[in-house]
């Protein structure tokens, strides 16, 4: 009888202080409560509150249920009603390079030669005599009048320093007289296979303006930056992405960034979950650096492979089948990745046998025809697997290639603000038919095609709700398409968050342990100040990162 008693008196304790296993392992670090919460969980879409414990998240459900996690230690944070998503990831960035660009001028907003050309002299008279003028991110797509800048307009306010000034696209430069001479660019240069050095239709003498592979003729003679320049760079990258709310980012990049990712892991000053695809050309040192990582390390990932077929619309070197509306005798031009004939083919068939992922940039209708057409011969010949290949950009696409996609299991890693940047032009430069398959989402999405989305920062802005903006409502920036550009592949706000979510998880092979929330998960969130779902949804870009919690821990509050 006495027994029975200790067994009933210890029952009523347990029931009082909720059981002795709720002041250890049970206990969260961290509850968010009292707050809208969007898992991407189709199982459990919404919530109210989420308990996290070291870097991984707890439970998820009611306020009332996550209360009982909450122990001495535990840090609460009070919601008030905000909205929560997963963390945000983006699926296409050149995340360096964006470092380095918020580090040197910024063309990007300039609307007119003056303003360009005063730009460029302020910079010039600001820095060393020899220094490298870089990056810029112009668009001359922006100018009014929209013209082409020239290496006369620069000249003489750049007599003592060389210009190599990128399009926000990365297909296309402005260099001045001086990196000519450097790189020894006269009228008699012949165009490199794969890249177009423009010339002056009445002199022949180069204009200034170098296309994909014609760049590097002159970006070789760039100093390259040191690797605590590089270590910079990667911080301010960071920095910016956590005010984006972003907790992953694919990084479209060479091997030796993963040196640097490397030098920021080992210092704890990761603040994103790196995947990092290299080269394809870079085949050799894949394994070597994917050796190099720590195991069971979620901060830093080789994901696969990049690749290129083509250029970009707005440099005119995306390859299509048929001539630019403006310009009859041009089609675009194949990468020079894609010389000699065949190289292609070979490497992606080298990188599948070897298990590896790839992720091809295509921008033309031909170009993601031509792809497609690999891609299909290889998957016949070496069989069914999980490979998740990705087609980058998946911009223009011919009708039957839509199908084509999802037939595949080709992964569409597309970035949406693309679409109301280049919606402005884009019909003057295909014509309209085309552009009734270009950015076209809900087409791809209806025949069962996974998109990814991204940013391609810094062609656009990293912000992902900028990105969820267009891809909901694909108004464009000049306001001229109210209710859509093609409204017809406009998407829903679900499949645009899921975009940036979990499909980008899936697009790493990385579904399993984010993207969603979930307990067991990451504990990768962002709070937003204005919940998307209940504004229109043109007012979604008026919503701004309220807080980002990364790997468990709050690391930006606004």
């Amino acid at each position: 009888m006495k027994r029975f008693r200790i067994i009933l008196l210890g029952l009523l304790l347990c029931g009082i202080f909720s059981c002795s296993s709720r002041t250890g392992k049970d206990m969260a670090d961290l509850v968010l409560l009292n707050g809208s919460v969007w898992t991407v969980n189709p199982g459990q879409p919404w919530a109210e509150a989420a308990a996290v414990k070291g870097e991984k998240i707890l439970g998820v459900g009611s306020t009332e249920e996550i209360q009982k996690r909450v122990g001495k230690k535990t840090l609460i944070i009070d919601l008030n009603g905000d909205l929560v998503l997963p963390g945000f990831i983006d699926s296409h960035t050149h995340f360096l390079d964006g470092g380095f660009s918020l580090l040197s001028i910024r063309l990007r907003e300039v609307k007119s030669r003056e303003e360009f050309i005063a730009r460029i002299k302020e910079k010039a008279d600001s820095i060393e005599k020899g220094e490298w003028i870089l990056n810029g991110n112009w668009d001359h797509q922006s100018f009014d009048p929209p013209e082409l800048p020239c290496k006369e307009w620069i000249d003489e306010v750049t007599s003592h320093n060389p210009v190599c000034i990128n399009r926000h696209d990365g297909h296309m430069v402005l260099a001045n007289s001086l990196a000519l001479k450097f790189a020894g660019i006269t009228k008699d240069t012949p165009s490199p296979e794969g890249g177009e050095i423009l010339k002056d239709s009445r002199s022949g003498e180069p204009t200034g303006i170098l296309k994909d592979a014609a760049m590097n003729l002159v970006m070789k003679h760039v100093p390259e930056p040191s690797f605590e320049a590089k270590l910079r760079a990667a911080e301010v990258a960071l920095k910016h992405a956590v005010e984006c709310g972003l907790t992953s980012v694919h990084d479209m990049a060479y091997a030796e960034n993963i040196e640097v990712y490397q030098e920021l892991l080992k210092k704890n000053k990761l603040t994103s979950r790196l995947c990092v695809y290299i080269s394809i050309e870079e085949f050799d040192l894949f394994q070597k650096f994917r050796a190099q990582l720590p195991g069971e390390n979620t901060f830093l990932k080789i994901g696969g492979l990049k690749g290129f077929v083509d250029g970009s619309l707005g440099s005119s070197t995306a390859l299509f089948f048929e001539p630019y509306a403006d310009d009859a005798e041009e089609t675009g031009l194949f990468h020079s990745q894609m010389f000699p004939e065949g190289i292609m083919e070979s490497r992606i068939m080298e990188a599948d046998k070897a298990g590896l992922q790839v992720a091809i940039h295509a921008i033309g209708d031909r170009a993601n025809h031509v792809l497609l057409n690999i891609m299909e011969k290889i998957i016949a010949q070496n069989g069914t697997r999980d490979r998740r290949w990705r087609i980058e950009h998946a911009q223009h696409l011919l009708p039957e290639d839509i199908g084509r996609m999802a037939k595949l299991g080709i992964i569409a890693s597309v970035q949406p603000y693309h679409a109301v940047d280049d919606g402005r032009w884009a019909e003057k430069k295909i014509g309209k038919k085309r552009c009734e398959t270009t950015y076209a989402f809900q087409s791809l999405l209806g025949k069962g095609t996974a998109l990814a989305c991204g940013s391609d920062w810094t062609v656009a802005p990293l912000n992902p709700l900028a990105g969820i903006y267009a891809a909901v409502t694909r108004r464009t920036l000049d306001g001229k398409n109210p209710e859509g550009w093609f409204p017809e592949q406009k998407i829903s706000l679900e499949d645009a968050i899921l975009g940036y979510t979990l499909n980008g998880a899936f697009a790493e092979f990385s579904e399993g342990i984010k993207g969603s929330i979930e307990a067991g998960k990451l504990a990768d969130f962002v709070v937003l100040s204005r919940n998307i779902f209940e504004i229109p949804s043109e007012e979604i870009q008026s919503a701004e990162i309220k807080m980002t919690i990364f790997n468990g821990k709050v690391i930006y509050r606004k």
